[in-house]
């Protein structure tokens, strides 16, 4: 719009401007036309009545003068006419003018003293006339009266706006068609080819390489197209050789790394083919009350995982866009490239109001699907006003994924409990699409399930996935036996699948991971960092227990203070040497729960260190703010203990980034059996977070373990996270869709 209005706004300025002054030019022209026209007629008339008025004026006969003004009250155009004496007193006035004698009139002293005709337009009332004064002589030259013939002047004013109006109606018509006429034009020459290439680049870059392009065009413009086909021609071929080289690679590598997993998605998927789909973004933009701009990291197990896997294929993840200032750092698309300082892969983000917020994540996704999922005695809560919102912003994000998904054979890989009905959302418009989903969460039995008023409807948002992804056997089991229980379906048990409505829809284990080998800085900058820490926070010749946690209810923060607690009223030896530090990265702060849980473990903390402190050491060091990973990191590096109490939890990979960030240092992880990562790290201190006196025991069983077997057990947990890391855990994913999307094709 704007290249149109520059293209024709000056045209039709100009045109404006030239029409304005000939219609000006045009009127002035008319106007004296008319104005010699009046004052013509005006002279003959005044003329012939002078004859006669002579004679009436030279024997003072005023019933003649009356009756020779009143002759002219029928005349066309004609007001009236007005006959007067040498004094320039009236003599006799035509009736209809005759408020026409109450008026001054300079200009008849003028015409008595010049003894010379004149006419003008005088103003009278609300009106206009046309006054035109002859001098009346005797028989010599001595001027014995006056004649004034009034006429009315409205039709010259008609018959101008009449011109104006003929000159405007074809200003109108010119304009419209000199309008039409650039439009057509610029259509032709610009817009169309424009338009026809732009859609041929956005096919090609969505896969349709094969498509020629139509655009057939001379001069500069058809250098530029040359030159995009040059560089299209390019970028094929590049591609094409990118696959052959990853598949020749994939064949050679046996560990999982970032390389491996790039190769298999150029082997597979091609170049920016995966499309991820979760709410918490990866990078924030925040906005302090400085005014200055912060890009940071949420706290978020989805993030954890999922940013070195873009990070190291491409691809775009699409997001709730949740900072203060995120709008100031996208795209007319919505889209960045991050990591900001080394662009990997392209985030786009997608707005919500407060409103949808509020009802959509706040309240359904977490007062309702979370603790539905995490059985920890935290009563769901179900409001028909957050479903709504939960459903209107799961269609904001399938409109957001379908804008971006390439022509043929789309891959989509969603993330988690907010967008159970995103899946269905976007196969009604592209059923050619691959959709996975991985459950982040537990999935509980059906029994537990079938609390929820809108099962039935999130079932079949799930059911239109061609892959399923839990954490555990254990919770495709009750996946599987929820569906079986709750919807019509055909459940098969030797290919864990479930077939409804023409729909295969595959339920596969995935346990999440990290990548072992982020985050590692330099080693004197690593250890400048830790013996800060230790220093700042007093934790010199102590021994640390590390919790790093989100502060809510299922990560079993509070059971974790009592257990110190008892801990030391059993084992009182270890007071002044024992420390707890806890992270705590505030979470959904303004919900009721997770208000009251934040209160409770202040009030907790404050309790036990009163309890317990003497003289400048207290048991627990509490710190509760957001952390960048590499503060995180070094907190780990320093742990002697790392302690994970989750109540439930679908895998938590505090617990594998603690054994992770060791590198063969001393330490030990005491883990709960409710976590996923219980089932692979196998040698870890297991606990029950429910059972105080256990729990406590187990903190002295750690720190007093050997330190051969400390390391042994380490090492073959360090084992255990390398081989099974977040490329290894994607590569999984990403080969069973493939998979599943050929099988289709077939």
């Amino acid at each position: 719009m704007r290249r149109v209005l520059l293209l024709i706004l000056p045209t039709l300025i100009i045109i404006g401007a030239g029409l304005t002054v000939f219609g000006l030019l045009e009127a002035r022209s008319v106007r004296e036309r008319l104005m010699d026209d009046l004052e013509r007629k005006a002279r003959t008339v005044a003329e012939s009545i002078a004859l006669s008025a002579g004679d009436v004026l030279s024997i003072s006969d005023v019933e003649a003068a009356n009756r020779l003004v009143e002759s002219f009250q029928k005349r066309e155009r004609v007001q009236g006419c007005v006959i007067y004496d040498r004094a320039a007193r009236v003599v006799a006035v035509t009736e209809r003018i005759s408020d026409w004698q109450g008026k001054a009139k300079p200009y008849l002293e003028e015409v008595l003293v010049s003894a010379t005709p004149r006419g003008g337009l005088e103003r009278f009332q609300e009106y206009s006339w046309y006054s035109y004064v002859l001098p009346v002589f005797d028989g010599g030259n001595n001027i014995i009266g006056l004649v004034e013939v009034v006429y009315d002047t409205s039709y010259l004013f008609d018959t101008l706006a009449e011109v104006w109006r003929r000159i405007s109606v074809a200003l109108i018509i010119l304009t419209s068609l000199i309008v039409l006429a650039l439009l057509t034009v610029e259509r032709r020459t610009y817009a169309l080819p424009v338009r026809q290439l732009t859609a041929w680049f956005r096919g090609f870059q969505k896969g349709e390489e094969d498509i020629v392009s139509p655009v057939r065009a001379k001069g500069d413009f058809g250098q530029l197209v040359s030159e995009v086909e040059q560089v299209a021609l390019s970028l094929r071929v590049a591609r094409r050789a990118a696959v052959e080289e990853a598949h020749e690679r994939l064949q050679q590598e046996e560990l999982w790394t970032e390389a491996k997993l790039r190769d298999l998605v150029q082997a597979r998927l091609g170049e920016n083919a995966l499309f991820v789909v979760s709410n918490r973004e990866p990078y924030i933009h925040i906005a302090d009350e400085s005014g200055g701009v912060r890009c940071v990291r949420p706290a978020s197990g989805v993030v954890t995982a999922m940013d070195p896997i873009l990070q190291a294929c491409g691809g775009t993840w699409i997001a709730h866009g949740s900072g203060n200032a995120d709008r100031k750092y996208v795209n007319s698309k919505n889209k960045l490239g991050v990591p900001p300082d080394d662009n990997r892969y392209i985030l786009k983000r997608v707005w919500l109001t407060k409103d949808e917020e509020e009802g959509y994540y706040y309240g359904f996704a977490n007062e309702g699907l979370w603790p539905l999922c995490h059985v920890t005695h935290t009563r769901p809560v179900f409001r028909e006003g957050d479903w709504e919102k939960y459903k209107r912003a799961n269609q904001k994000f399938a409109q957001s994924v379908l804008e971006e998904l390439p022509a043929r054979n789309p891959l989509v890989f969603i993330q988690d409990y907010h967008f159970t009905l995103l899946p269905r959302m976007i196969k009604r418009e592209r059923p050619d699409a691959t959709v996975g989903l991985f459950w982040h969460i537990p999935w509980p039995n059906p029994e537990v399930f079938a609390i929820c008023p809108y099962q039935l409807e999130i079932l079949d948002g799930l059911l239109a996935c061609d892959l399923v992804g839990f954490h555990l056997q254990f919770h495709c089991n009750n996946f599987l036996d929820t569906v079986n229980r709750l919807m019509e379906s055909r459940v098969d048990t030797e290919k864990f699948s479930i077939v409804r409505a023409n729909q295969e829809t595959f339920v596969r284990t995935f346990p999440i991971s990290i990548d072992a080998c982020s985050g590692a800085e330099e080693a004197e900058d690593e250890e400048r960092r830790i013996q800060r820490a230790r220093r700042e926070l007093r934790l010199e010749n102590k021994i640390v227990a590390v919790g790093v946690d989100r502060v809510d209810y299922t990560k079993g923060i509070a059971e974790r203070i009592l257990a110190v607690d008892r801990f030391l009223e059993k084992y009182p030896q270890y007071k002044g040497r024992f420390v707890l530090l806890q992270l705590g990265a505030p979470s959904r702060t303004h919900l009721k729960r997770y208000h009251e849980l934040a209160a409770e473990i202040d009030e907790l903390v404050q309790e036990k260190n009163w309890k317990h402190s003497e003289e400048d050491w207290q048991p627990i060091v509490y710190l509760n703010r957001h952390f960048s990973p590499a503060e995180i990191r070094a907190y780990y590096m320093m742990g002697d203990l790392c302690i994970v109490s989750s109540l439930h939890d679908g895998m938590n990979l505090v617990a594998k980034e603690y054994v992770a960030a060791k590198q063969g240092r001393p330490g030990m992880l005491i883990l709960s059996r409710f976590t996923g990562a219980s089932r692979e790290l196998v040698d870890a201190v297991s606990i029950n977070p429910y059972s105080i006196e256990e729990f406590a025991d187990a903190i002295k069983y750690s720190i007093e373990m050997p330190v051969e077997e400390k390391k042994a057990r380490m090492e073959k947990m360090r084992q255990v996270v390398s081989e099974n890391n977040v490329y290894r855990w994607a590569g999984g994913l990403i080969a069973e869709l493939t998979t599943i999307q050929k099988a289709k094709e077939l």
